[in-house]
């Protein structure tokens, strides 16, 4: 276990801003609640956020921008929507040393100001759908802040989408959820439970909101996406409507989802330890790292050096980018090197010294398991491909199996709180209740709510509340 880390088991909190820290992925900004990503977090979150926006023009989504300031009234048109983001809004009352005639909301989350603009593009069936997807900040003023995973500013995507049936909007809802879980099972390395979420925990103004939920090292649940079927609330607010085939005007059906730098605290509490920050190599800025070691400083200078770019130039072109640095800190220690790469969280280290010269291999050692292999020069590149695959599916493989492990089943109401305490983790139970069945269920289990009702299992029970017939959902604490 690193110094510079308090260990999972003695104090969970402290151990993941301990990884931040000494991964150096964020910081405590000036203002109460807000943060300072870092280069390597930005990295990472620049990674992330690739590979979801490739995913999401390969669906035929285009990005756009939208203000930053959102008039109060346009809030004030969805009732159910103002009404859940009220608490959280921040209000903009001077500009230009006055009052302003009317306040200005920093957003909160883009569908008003996007359901005005569409009202003003759309005009016939000929311009639905429309898919536009924006990349940009929001905030919500967060009372308990939490470096990522609750932040009063974050960086997101938020996808709007108007439909000309519910039927189409219906299935983009649940396509944008399926390729949110594509995304973060194979990229992320990241087990997902996708599930449509109960009436108590739905997106204010929303019919249906579905989620992908993942399950944390410390067995609390994390809600690492969301997906909404908004139905025609926010066209009837918004007077987004359309001309049909046949000459009559309809109201639009639309569709908001999203994703946010939330999904990089995942990461760290899904796959890290007690020595600090683990990466699953598709999603890792630096996917290997190469250190040439040696006493000898022309011997360092004229053949290790050389040897150690060429391979990473070679590593560069096989992996389609600049994935592999050349560590040049001869100032330090090698096992002060081989640390700071560590508890950055770098997949793969490859060692490169006089006797691996010799011998014609380089020295391979996995930062997910600290195997080391020794690979033969002229197979480096295929090899280190094959690991980092690897690492990929053993990150995942064990993310699973984790959660799985502690998945249980409840029966009754008192199984349902007895597991929530003495267990943890995700508890299955069928379920037919109310939010005021849910509110009193997270005061009695200490603040256990459900997550989902998962979409790949249709099962169906007596409620273990009510005694209504229920489907399988998911409770858990979440953050």
């Amino acid at each position: 276990m690193a110094r510079n880390i308090v260990s999972r088991e003695k104090d969970y909190s402290q151990w993941y801003l301990d990884v931040i820290k000494a991964a150096e992925l964020a910081d405590h900004s000036p203002v109460r609640g807000c943060m300072v990503i870092r280069p390597t977090g930005y990295a990472i979150w620049e990674s992330v956020q690739a590979h979801f926006d490739q995913a999401f023009k390969r669906t035929g989504h285009v990005n756009a921008y939208f203000p930053l300031l959102i008039p109060n009234s346009f809030l004030e048109k969805e009732a159910e929507h103002v009404e859940g983001f009220a608490p959280e809004c921040a209000m903009v009352t001077h500009a230009g040393g006055e009052k302003l005639e009317e306040p200005y909301a920093v957003r909160p989350t883009s569908e008003t100001v996007i359901g005005h603009m569409y009202s003003k593009w759309i005009q016939s069936w000929r311009d639905l759908p429309i898919l536009i997807n924006q990349w940009c900040n929001v905030m919500r003023w967060e009372k308990r802040p939490r470096l990522f995973l609750r932040t009063s500013e974050f960086l997101w995507q938020e996808g709007h989408t108007a439909h000309a049936t519910s039927e189409e909007a219906q299935e983009e809802t649940l396509r944008m959820l399926e390729v949110y879980r594509q995304v973060m099972e194979d990229i992320l390395a990241l087990p997902v439970v996708p599930g449509e979420k109960t009436a108590g925990e739905r997106f204010p103004g929303a019919v249906r909101t579905y989620s992908c939920e993942a399950m944390m090292s410390d067995k609390k649940a994390l809600q690492a996406g969301t997906s909404h079927f908004l139905g025609q609330n926010f066209a009837r607010a918004f007077d987004i409507r359309f001309q049909n085939k046949d000459g009559e005007l309809e109201e639009c059906w639309t569709t908001s989802w999203g994703v946010s730098t939330r999904l990089i605290g995942a990461i760290i509490m899904t796959h890290s330890d007690d020595d600090g920050l683990v990466l699953p190599p598709k999603v890792a800025p630096t996917k290997a790292v190469i250190l040439p070691i040696g006493t000898d400083e022309r011997l360092l200078d004229d053949i290790l050096l050389p040897k150690a770019r060429e391979f990473s130039n070679r590593l560069n072109e096989a992996l389609g980018g600049p994935h592999t640095i050349v560590d040049t800190q001869f100032h330090m220690r090698p096992g002060d090197r081989f640390f700071h790469h560590l508890q950055k969280g770098v997949p793969l280290r490859l060692e490169l010294g006089e006797k691996d010269m010799e011998s014609g291999t380089v020295r391979a050692v996995r930062r997910d398991g600290g195997e080391k292999i020794d690979l033969p020069h002229d197979s480096v590149v295929q090899s280190v491909e094959k690991i980092l695959d690897d690492i990929q599916a053993s990150l995942y493989s064990k993310a699973r199996a984790f959660r799985e492990t502690n998945t249980s089943q409840a029966a009754s109401y008192d199984e349902l709180k007895s597991l929530l305490e003495e267990k943890g983790g995700f508890v299955e139970a069928c379920f037919a209740g109310s939010p005021e069945d849910e509110r009193r269920i997270k005061e009695e289990t200490g603040g256990a709510t459900p997550r989902c009702v998962p979409l790949t299992d249709m099962s169906v029970g007596k409620c273990v509340l009510t005694g209504r017939e229920g489907r399988k959902t998911i409770f858990a604490k979440a953050y």
